[in-house]
């Protein structure tokens, strides 16, 4: 059993990349696994609860930031012929910033479910003491001259963990915050020097990398979960979105005027020229010449552009799932559910 103290900042880090995603993978298939066991002090939660919106919306501002300046200097500097090209391919990274941000959503969803059934250790008046003992000798993550209060408390309760467990389980403490807890002699993937004597045995180590730490638990796991990662569904391009939106008009329309074209044939709707045609009041069994002259050459071009194949008839469930994929896409580019006119 290995058991982790994994610093806010870190979490936050690996929150803040969707890239990351195997790693949290990694981590719940360990956790489940029982060989890995998190250790969260309450300060911890209240940290990442307190600033993981605002990661997200840096993420998503950061990104929007980067995408904006690059599209307006190729619409103000790119050559014609290139410039309508590299927008296109510029909205379709518009596109992907949105999918990301979501991504990012995902990520912070998944370490809270990791984080929420531990039993969050607080700080309890012997940790805080010892944290008080810490500042006064201005001991690491004192030495520097700034608010350590939270980071004391992480090193003590971590200590405290260690010092007090007796079933020979591993501990590791894990923190991107080299500046307050790593050697200020330039090894930074090693602890500070008041800290060393807390870390360097087998029972206690200390880790400026959760992937490292992971891949001496399972070195297997991590690539397993990155080519998992890596071969996921790729979001659908904008132009692709588009496209099948307008192929399921044009389906949508074609059998509607199939429609109207049955009941022609039938007698229950009149085609009339514009004098004997009535558009007030309006009914609904009266088309005029010329726009079914002009829906019957639509419909022509519609049969050679996708093939009358492609366009029915189709069965209630077919007709059903034709329109619901509509209306999704169309909610996907900012209509209204059930959006369904052509």
């Amino acid at each position: 059993m290995l058991r982790v103290l994994v610093d806010t900042c870190v979490w936050l880090d690996i929150a803040k990349d969707y890239r990351q995603q195997p790693l949290i993978g990694a981590l719940e298939t360990l956790i489940g696994a029982g060989e890995v066991e998190l250790l969260v002090p309450k300060v911890v939660l209240d940290e990442f609860a307190r600033n993981k919106e605002r990661v997200i919306a840096e993420t998503q501002r950061s990104l929007n930031s980067h995408f904006r300046i690059v599209r307006e200097a190729v619409a103000q500097f790119a050559d014609d012929d290139y410039r309508a090209k590299t927008l296109e391919a510029l909205n379709e990274v518009g596109h992907k910033i949105a999918v990301s941000g979501d991504a990012v959503n995902e990520s912070v969803d998944r370490i809270e479910m990791l984080l929420r059934p531990v039993r969050p250790l607080k700080a309890t008046n012997a940790i805080k003491a010892r944290v008080s003992d810490r500042a006064i000798a201005r001991l690491a993550p004192y030495h520097r001259s700034k608010n350590s209060v939270g980071d004391a408390i992480l090193v003590e309760t971590y200590s405290g963990i260690v010092k007090a467990a007796k079933d020979g389980a591993r501990h590791a403490f894990v923190t991107h915050n080299t500046r307050d807890f790593s050697d200020e002699r330039g090894d930074l993937r090693a602890p500070h020097a008041d800290l060393a004597p807390l870390f360097g045995t087998e029972s206690s180590t200390y880790w400026t990398s959760l992937v490292d730490l992971l891949k001496t638990v399972d070195p297997e796991l991590l690539e397993d979960q990155e080519e998992e990662h890596n071969f996921s569904m790729e979001p659908r391009r904008l132009s692709d979105i588009v496209e099948a939106e307008d192929r399921l008009v044009q389906q949508v329309w074609y059998d509607r005027h199939s429609m109207r074209a049955d009941s022609i044939a039938k007698g229950k709707t009149k085609v009339l020229p514009e004098g004997e045609y009535s558009r007030d009041p309006y009914s609904p069994h009266e088309i005029l010449d010329t726009i079914w002259a002009g829906a019957l050459e639509a419909a022509r071009q519609t049969e050679e552009e996708i093939g009358k194949e492609n366009l029915g008839p189709w069965t209630s469930f077919e007709w059903g799932m034709i329109n619901g994929k509509l209306s999704a896409l169309r909610w996907v580019m900012g209509d209204d559910w059930d959006m369904l006119d052509t």
